[in-house]
Formats: structure tokens, sequence, C-alpha cells
């Protein structure tokens, strides 16, 4: 290694004096230090540069025997000395500097000023020593020797930065961390190389160690000043953001505080502007909008209804269907919102949001009639949330309508009422369980209730599924007349919303169908349903109460389309099987009565369950796939994918023709066939290694990208498309459906079309299975002659 030194060290000493000539000349335009280090590290710089310039020429002229040898080698030789001390002095300036600067003090230590003098001293003997041989001499070929007192000249070298690294050590807090690192080099590395020095003769490893370290000293001081830097910066950011955050907290429980007292006026439409706000953002980060424009989302909506406070008391508080005068009342709400905000310069999407949410993506809206892309993007979206959230609240004139009626809403909304895309992001969240409503919007079963008049009262309705229930309660006759009849009575029906309705509106908007009613007695009404079967069983409750109220108490389960009734009180008791009108349908069971007082109603799950068997049939079971059978066996699926046909391989390209018909029980628009995408051993749906790669459903939806597929959907409704409930009505009578299917590569190519629903969509499987298959499902709809064309 010293060889390589030796050979080289001209050049290297050359390299080290260009690198100190450039950071002197950085040094004087730079401008992130004071004056005084400035010129110290300037100083220490030519220090280095000359030390190490003149140890070279040392070199290049010694043994030249020439008048300029003779001069060259004892001024190169004697700069060599003299600088060496110097840099023990420039140090010594530089650590004053940052203790009297950085570290605050008003003095440095005395013993750097000690170290000054010595560093001095050191400079005028290497003056003496030019003159009397004492460090170094030269023969008659100028060839430098050193002298008797070479080592002397290693003293204060050494001695000296060891005393100024006990003041730094000492003095350790004030310095940086890479401050101090810098130091500690300049201090040991020389030293260290100077005693290597002593024992390798020929080359200048101390000098250019010296240089080395002097310009790490630049390097560390600026590496130091950009720290100091970037933590200034990064205090000023974290400043600025805690700034942002104050300011928008403070914007936020403004908002909050300002939403609240508009609530005010109307105690149901508490916290709905924080849910619709909340919607709305899930909406728009559904849509991949950024956290900034997801903010902006958020706060449009929570402010876009402010308006309602220049709408009179007497429209909000009105507890029927709004009137016409209602109506125009509240279409001016978005304008008086839009005043309201417009004034907040530095947002004007909140103006935006109020103003444009009431419009309809088909130009039907209010107040200006903007349709499509016109209307701005964030109340497009504002106006899903907001359909959601106004759909699925308490009204004072309505329950809260469940989510299958807010699912449905925007399906058929899709490019009429809604912006298409918002309107499918709001179906899938509804499908993902985000649509949770608060208790408040919850409807809770009645303690009790107050019948005078035949039905006058009505419970709300106790769902009879799968699991059995037993519903209790006691009833007090109100009428003093001994021949008015006084007893209470259940209905059994089914509803959208879980309700009895009497008049044409609701039992039309709420799909209301009534089964029948039936008493505590030998008593029934049958309306919808297919059969109802009584029979006495003498289990009568015989323990009565003091207080003379009559107990009651009704068992309920259900399998498929029976239910099984066990009615008893303290008087009779019978067994009812009721034959609904389909399995697809929902069964509920609501107390009423006449001329009585029901009260201390309960119900309680059981646990248990009614299987197959445990009901007696009384009516056979509704089979609507009595048609002709095509290559596949026809199939009914009564709910959502109970049943489906064998999957069929997919080779290359494929039709698909079969005959469709909705069930009854079918209400809803995705009552209709569904196709499926899917790998699996056998080839069947759910089979071993199942593989979904997609889901569409003939109504113009589909389940996405997702884990083992990617797809590309597309939906359009062409001019032959008759209208959303010509089409369910056309379903209901049975229509014929074809189905194009192709693969080639990676890929599965679909198109089919129902009733001018045009649906196309490319499956792209993340990994190729060895065999795709499509199967035909749906819900609540029978699927017959089923034909394959290959082509």
């Amino acid at each position: 290694m010293f060889e390589l030194i030796r050979e080289y060290q001209l050049n290297i000493m050359l390299f080290l004096c260009g690198t100190c000539g450039v950071l002197i000349f950085l040094l004087l335009i730079t401008r992130f230090l004071s004056k005084s280090r400035k010129k110290i590290l300037i100083l220490m710089e030519l220090i280095a540069f000359f030390l190490l310039w003149n140890d070279r020429q040392a070199y290049i002229y010694a043994g030249n025997p020439g008048q300029t040898g003779y001069v060259m080698v004892r001024l190169s030789n004697f700069m060599v000395f003299f600088l060496t001390s110097a840099m023990v002095f420039g140090f010594n300036l530089y650590v004053s500097d940052w203790m009297t600067n950085e570290g605050k003090m008003k003095q440095p230590p005395r013993l750097l000023s000690v170290i000054g003098m010595i560093s001095v001293l050191g400079m005028v003997m290497a003056v003496i020593a030019a003159f009397t041989d004492m460090y170094y001499y030269f023969d008659e070929t100028n060839t430098y020797h050193r002298g008797k007192g070479f080592l002397i000249a290693y003293i204060i070298p050494v001695i000296c930065p060891l005393l100024q690294y006990g003041v730094i050590r000492k003095h350790k807090k004030i310095f940086s961390r890479l401050i101090y690192t810098s130091l500690q080099l300049y201090v040991f590395v020389p030293i260290i190389c100077g005693l290597i020095q002593i024992k390798t003769y020929g080359i200048s490893i101390v000098n250019m160690a010296m240089v080395a370290v002097s310009v790490s000293m630049y390097i560390f001081t600026y590496l130091d000043v950009n720290d100091k830097l970037v933590h200034a910066h990064e205090k000023e950011l974290s400043a600025a953001f805690a700034q942002k955050e104050r300011m928008e907290r403070l914007f936020a429980q403004t908002a909050g505080a300002f939403v609240s007292a508009v609530e005010k006026k109307d105690s149901f439409a508490k916290g709905n502007a924080v849910r619709i706000a909340e919607y709305a953002r899930m909406v728009a980060l559904a849509a991949g909008k950024s956290e900034e424009d997801c903010d902006k989302v958020y706060y449009a909506a929570l402010l876009h209804d402010v308006g309602l406070i220049g709408v009179p008391d007497r429209v909000i508080k009105n507890e029927s269907d709004p009137d016409k005068w209602d109506y125009e009342v509240m279409r001016r709400k978005p304008l008086i919102g839009y005043e309201i905000l417009s004034s907040i310069t530095e947002y004007p999407y909140l103006a935006e949001g109020a103003r444009y949410s009431h419009e309809r993506y088909n130009g039907t809206g209010y107040p200006d009639g903007l349709k499509g892309e016109e209307i701005p993007e964030i109340a497009r979206i504002i106006a899903v949330a907001d359909a959601y959230v106004t759909m699925t609240t308490k009204k004072r004139y309505r329950d809260a309508k469940p989510d299958f009626i807010a699912r449905e809403a925007f399906i058929k909304g899709a490019g009429a009422e809604f912006d298409p895309v918002y309107a499918d992001i709001m179906v899938k969240i509804i499908d993902q369980g985000g649509g949770e409503k608060t208790i408040d919007d919850k409807p809770v079963l009645e303690t009790a209730i107050d019948c005078g008049a035949y039905r006058e009262q009505v419970s709300l309705g106790i769902p009879v599924d799968g699991e059995i229930k037993k519903i209790t309660f006691v009833s007090e006759n109100l009428s003093d007349e001994e021949s008015a009849f006084c007893a209470p009575s259940l209905i059994l029906f089914d509803s959208f919303d879980g309700r009895v309705h009497e008049d044409e509106k609701t039992i039309s908007a709420y799909h209301y169908l009534e089964y029948g009613e039936i008493w505590f007695d030998d008593r029934s009404i049958t309306t919808e349903a297919r059969k109802i079967e009584e029979k006495e069983t003498g289990e009568i409750i015989g323990k009565k109460r003091k207080d003379g109220k009559k107990q009651f108490e009704i068992t309920a389960g259900r399998h498929e389309d029976h239910l099984q009734l066990v009615l008893r009180s303290e008087d009779y008791a019978k067994e009812v099987i009721v034959a609904l009108t389909s399995i697809s349908h929902a069964s509920y069971i609501a107390l009423t009565g006449e001329n009585c007082l029901i009260s201390e109603i309960t119900v309680q799950g059981t646990g248990n369950s009614i299987d197959e068997g445990d009901i007696q049939r009384i009516v056979r079971p509704l089979d609507f796939t009595d048609h002709l059978e095509g290559d596949l066996p026809n199939i009914q699926i009564n709910t959502t994918r109970s049943a489906s046909t064998q999957g069929i391989e997919i080779t290359g390209k494929m039709e698909v023709l079969f005959h469709a018909m909705s069930l009854p029980g079918a209400e809803l628009v995705w009552h209709c066939p569904y196709i499926i995408v899917f790998y699996s051993e056998d080839g069947t749906v759910g089979g071993a290694g199942y593989r979904e790669y997609n889901l569409i459903k003939m109504s113009g939806e589909d389940q996405g990208d997702g884990e083992f597929a990617s797809n590309h959907f597309s939906m359009k409704r062409k001019d032959t498309f008759p209208g959303w409930e010509i089409w369910k009505e056309r379903s209901r009578r049975g229509i014929e459906c074809s189905l194009l299917v192709e693969k080639k590569g990676d890929q599965v190519i679909l198109k089919t079309e129902d009733q001018g629903i045009y649906i196309e969509n490319i499956t792209t499987f993340k990994e190729t299975p060895p065999k795709v298959y499509v199967a035909l499902t749906g819900d609540q709809v029978a699927l017959t002659d089923i034909r394959l064309n290959k082509f």
C-alpha cells in the first residue's frame, strides 16, 4: 500500500490541492455560513492548499542540483513545517468560533488561548529551524535529510490537537453529531498518520491526511448546515401542518355547529348531514378520488342542505306527504344554500354542492335543469349519498325504507336520476354492508297497542323465518258493553317495510300482501294465502293472572312456503298451518284487535328451527318448470342463487338460449336470470376448487373485479328498453333470452340482451384455469328450455 502511495503521491497531492482550491471558491460564494466561520474555513483551506503544494514542490525539486532546486527545496520544506503549526492554529480558531457562537460562550476556554500561542511558537521554531538545521538539512545535491531535532517538529502537531480534543470532549454537548465527528477526524487521523510517518520515510502521509481532514471539515460543516436547514424546514412544515389541522378542525367544528343549528328546525333530520357527508366520502373514495378531493366532497355534502334554514317550519314539520306548494318552497332550498355558501370564496365547491346536488342526470332536476356532466361532479356524488340517506331515514310521514328499496332505486335511476358511475358505486356500498342504519331509524316493536275500533292500531310486523319464535302478550277489554266484541288477533302479511298497510298508495309502494287474519278461537280469514288449515289442540294456558288480564301466546316458525303457528290463550288453543303464495315471499305477524288493550308484548327466539317434515304440507309445491326441456334440465330458483344449471364448458364460441319467467313473488329488478363464469374440478357451481370469475345479472349488474379475474363490464339501455315496470311485467309473463360466449386465450367475452338492456363483459383471468365454465342461476326466476349452440 505504501509503495502504491509512494508511486502516485504527487498526483494525489495535486488532486487534494485542486480540491482545496474548489472549496475555497465555494466558500467565497457561499451564504449559509457566518462571516467569521467563513473566514476561518477559507484560512484553513488556504493553509492546507499551500501546505500540500509546497510539500509536492519539495518532492519535485529534491535532488535537483541547480539554483532553482536549491531555492525551491529550502523554501518548500520551510513552508511545510511552518504551515503544519499554522494548521493547528487554524483549527484552534475554528473550535473557538464554534464555542463562542453555537456554544454561546462569552469567550473560549483559556486552554484554547494557550494552544493558540503554542501554535504560533511552533511557527517561530519553523523559522529558526530553517537556519539551524534543527529539523532538517540538505546535502550538496539539494537532497532533504532529517535533522537531529526532527521529532521536536511533531510535538506541537501531536500534543496541541490532543489538548484541543480534551476541550472539545468537555463541551461535547454544544457540538452537533456531524461536527463532533469531523473534529475527531481532524484530531486523530493526522496523529495516527504521524506515528506511521516516523517509521516511513519518503512519503508525506501526514500532510496529505491533514489536507484530507481539512476538506472533510468543509464537507461536515456543509452537511451540518444542511441538517439544520432540513430540521428547520421540518419544523416549519410541522407548524404549517399543525396550523392547517387547527384550521380544518375549526372549519369542521364551525360547519358542524352550523349544520346542527339548521337541523334543529327538524328533529327528524338530526344527524342526516353527517351521514350524507360520510356516504359521499365513501363514494368518492371508491371512485378513486384523492384524500384532498374526498375531504372536499365530505364538507360540500355536510353543508349542501343549509338552505333549509330559509324554508318555513310549516313545510318542514308537515306530517303528511308534501303537497305541490311544499315542493315549490323546497325547490328554493338549493338557491338559498348557494347564496349562503357563495360568500365562502376560498371554497367554491361548497356553494356548488348546495346549488347543484338536486339536479338530475337526465336534466329533470332543479334549480337549473342541468344534465349529464354539465352537473359538477361533486354534486353528482352528493346526489346519490343524499338519496340513500333520505330513503333509509325515518320521516314524519313514513318509516325508514329498507336497503333493498334504495338499492333498486339506484339501479332504476342510474343514467336517469343519478350518474350511472356513482349509482353503481352506491349499490356496491349497500351490498358490502355499508348501509348501516342508526338506532333511531330502525323500527322498534311496540310493547303495547290500544285497539279501540277494529284494527285501529297494528303492531310492527314480527318476521317469521326458519327459527321458531315465541310471542307473548296480555290483553284486557276496553268496552263496558257486554255485547261488544273484544279480542286480539294476528295479521299474516308481507311488505317491504314490515308494516301493515290499508291505503292503496302505500300498499303499492311497499308491495303489501296480506295472507290472512287469525283469532284466538276457531275463526280465521284467508285472503292471499293459498290455504289455511286449523286444528284445536286443547293445550290452553292453565294458570290465570290475578289482575284479570288474559294471557296469549304464539309459537311460530317457517319452512319454505309453509308456516306453522300454535296459538294459546286461557280459553282456547289451536295449531294453524298456512300455505304462502311462494317460497320467495317474506312473512310477518302483526298484532291487532278490537276493543282491547294489548300490552307486555315480548318476542323471544328459541334457537330451534323447523326442518322439512316438521310441517305437514297442505298444498303441493309451486312448480314453474313444467315446460319444454332442452339440452339442460329446467331449474327454478326460489331465492338468490338457490339453484343453478350444470356448468357448460367454454371451448370456443357458443350460444345459450333459454326461456326465463320471474316467479310470482318477484318484485325487484334483480329478480331475474344471472350468469356465472367460473371454474371447478367437476364443472358444478360451488364444486371442489371453485373459483368464480364474474356474476352478471341480466338487469345490468356485475360483481366487478375479483381475486381471480378482472372484468370490463359495460351496460347500455337501448331505445327499445320499455321502462322498468313494463320490463318486470314482461319478465313475469316469460321472455326468450340468448347469451353469446366466446373464449379467446386468457379472456372470456360474454354478450347478452334482455328487453333492451344490452350487456357486454370481458373477463381476463389472472391465472388461466385448465377449464372455464358458464352456468345460469338467478333470483326468483324459472329457467326452462335451455339449448346450446356451438359454432
